[in-house]
C-alpha cells in the first residue's frame, strides 16, 4: 500500500507539469508568434511536452525524449522563442540529476541546433544577429540546468553517504554496548561463581556430613541443621539459575563446575511457596499462609517477583523481629496479584526502620512490573509488606 508520503513527489510533479503547460500555453497566446502562428497542433505539443514532466523523477530519459520531441515540433512550427525550451530545461535537469550525461547533452544540442536552423532559414524578418543572441541565451540556460543538476546530484550523494555513516556509527555503538554488557555479565557470573559457589558448597557438604553422622549414631538431627542443609541446597539451585541467566547462549568461559551437575535449575515461583514457608518455620518463625482467589498461571516475571518478595519479607522478620510471627497472604485477582506479609514484631510507626538493600530490591522488582509496593510499620505494631503486581503487560 502506498503511503501519503510516497504520493507527495508525484503530486508535486503533476503540479509542475500543469504549471508548465499553463505558462507555455499562455505565452503562445499573448506573445505574437514570428512564424506561422500557434495552432491546435502546437497547443497539443505544448500539453504533451509539459505533461511528460510528471515522469521527470521516475523515468527521466523518457520524460526528456517526449518533452524534447514535442517542444521541438512546437518550436519549429510556431517559432515562439525561448518559452518553447522551458519543459526541455526541466527534463534535462532531471536526466542529469539521475546521473545521465551523454543523452541530455545530445538532446540539448539537437534541440538548440534545430531551433537555430529553422529560425535562420525561415522568412521571419528577424536579424540573424538577434536569432544567434537568443540561441546563445538558451545555451546558457541549458548549461546552467546541467550544472545545477550535477550540483544537486553530488549533494544528494553526500547526504546519503552522511546518513550511511551515521547509521553505521549508531550500529557500531550498539554493538560495542552489547559486547560490553555481555562481558560485564560474564564478569559478574565469574565473580559470583568464584566468591559464593565454593563457600555454599562447603556449607552444604558439611551440613550433609553432620546429618549423616547424627543419623548413623541414632541421634536426633537438630532442626537447625536440617534447615541449613535445605537452605544451602536451595542457594546452590538459585545460584545455578542466576549463572544461567547471566551467561547468554553461546557465551564461553569457566563452567560452574563446583555446582551440582544435573538438569537445568527451574526458576523460583509461588509453586515453591510451601517449601519457603516450611524452611522459615524450621528456623523457629511461626508462619501461616492464606491464599484467596483462584490460583492461576502467572507471567514468569510476576511469579518470580512474588516469590522473592515473600522470601525477603520472611528473612527480614527472622532477622529483625525476633520472637514475632508472620502471616503470608496471596490474593489472585483478575488483573493483579497481591502479595502481603505481616508480622507482629517490634516495629513502630513512630520509629520506622532504616530501609536496607532488601527493601530496595523489592521496590525495584515491583517498579519494573509497573506495580505498587507498601513497606512500613503497622499502626498496631509490627511491619507490613504489600505488593500489588499487575498481570497485564507482563511478559
Amino acid at each position: 500500500m502506498t503511503s501519503a508520503h510516497d504520493w507527495r513527489p508525484l503530486a508535486a510533479d503533476a503540479a509542475l507539469a500543469a504549471s508548465m503547460a499553463v505558462m507555455v500555453g499562455t505565452s503562445a497566446l499573448i506573445v505574437p508568434a514570428t512564424g506561422a502562428g500557434a495552432g491546435p497542433a502546437d497547443y497539443l505539443a505544448i500539453v504533451i511536452g509539459s505533461l511528460a514532466l510528471v515522469a521527470w523523477r521516475r523515468a527521466p530519459l523518457a520524460a526528456l525524449a517526449v518533452s524534447a520531441a514535442a517542444m521541438l515540433v512546437y518550436a519549429v512550427h510556431a517559432q515562439p522563442g525561448p518559452p518553447s525550451a522551458f519543459p526541455v530545461l526541466v527534463s534535462v535537469f532531471g536526466a542529469v540529476r539521475a546521473g545521465h550525461l551523454v543523452l541530455p547533452a545530445a538532446v540539448s544540442v539537437l534541440f538548440l541546433a534545430g531551433s537555430l536552423a529553422v529560425n535562420l532559414t525561415s522568412a521571419t524578418g528577424r536579424p540573424p544577429q538577434e536569432i544567434v543572441q537568443a540561441t546563445t541565451l538558451l545555451v546558457g540556460w541549458f548549461v546552467a540546468s546541467g550544472v545545477a543538476a550535477t550540483v544537486t546530484r553530488h549533494r544528494n550523494a553526500y547526504l546519503r553517504q552522511a546518513e550511511q555513516r551515521a547509521t553505521e556509527a549508531e550500529r557500531t555503538r550498539e554493538e560495542v554496548a552489547r559486547r560490553r554488557a555481555s562481558e560485564e555479565r560474564l564478569r559478574i557470573a565469574r565473580e559470583l561463581h568464584d566468591s559464593l559457589t565454593h563457600s555454599i558448597s562447603v556449607i552444604k557438604v558439611q551440613a550433609g556430613v553432620a546429618v549423616h553422622l547424627a543419623r548413623k549414631r541414632g541421634e536426633e538431627v537438630p532442626a537447625a541443621l536440617l534447615a541449613i542443609q535445605e537452605a544451602s541446597g536451595d542457594a546452590m539451585r538459585e545460584l545455578r539459575a542466576t549463572l544461567e541467566v547471566l551467561r547468554e547462549p553461546g557465551d564461553t568461559g569457566d563452567s560452574p563446575d563446583a555446582l551440582d551437575s544435573g538438569e537445568k535449575a527451574p526458576p523460583s515461583g509461588l509453586d515453591r511457596l510451601g517449601d519457603l514457608v516450611d524452611r522459615a518455620r524450621s528456623t523457629g518463625l511461626p508462619a501461616t499462609v492464606t491464599i484467596s482467589g483462584v490460583p492461576q498461571g502467572l507471567p514468569p516475571e510476576v511469579d518470580r517477583a512474588a516469590y522473592r518478595i515473600v522470601q525477603e519479607a520472611l528473612t527480614n522478620v527472622s532477622r529483625h523481629a525476633g520472637g514475632a510471627s508472620a502471616t503470608v497472604r496471596i490474593d489472585y485477582g483478575e488483573e493483579e496479584l497481591v502479595v502481603q506479609v505481616d508480622d507482629d514484631g517490634r516495629a513502630r510507626a513512630d520509629a520506622p526502620p532504616v530501609p536496607g538493600v532488601g527493601l530496595l530490591g523489592m521496590r525495584e522488582r515491583v517498579a519494573e512490573l509497573g506495580g505498587r509496593l507498601r513497606a512500613e510499620p503497622r499502626p498496631e505494631g509490627g511491619f507490613t509488606v504489600r505488593a500489588e503486581l499487575p498481570l497485564a503487560g507482563a511478559s
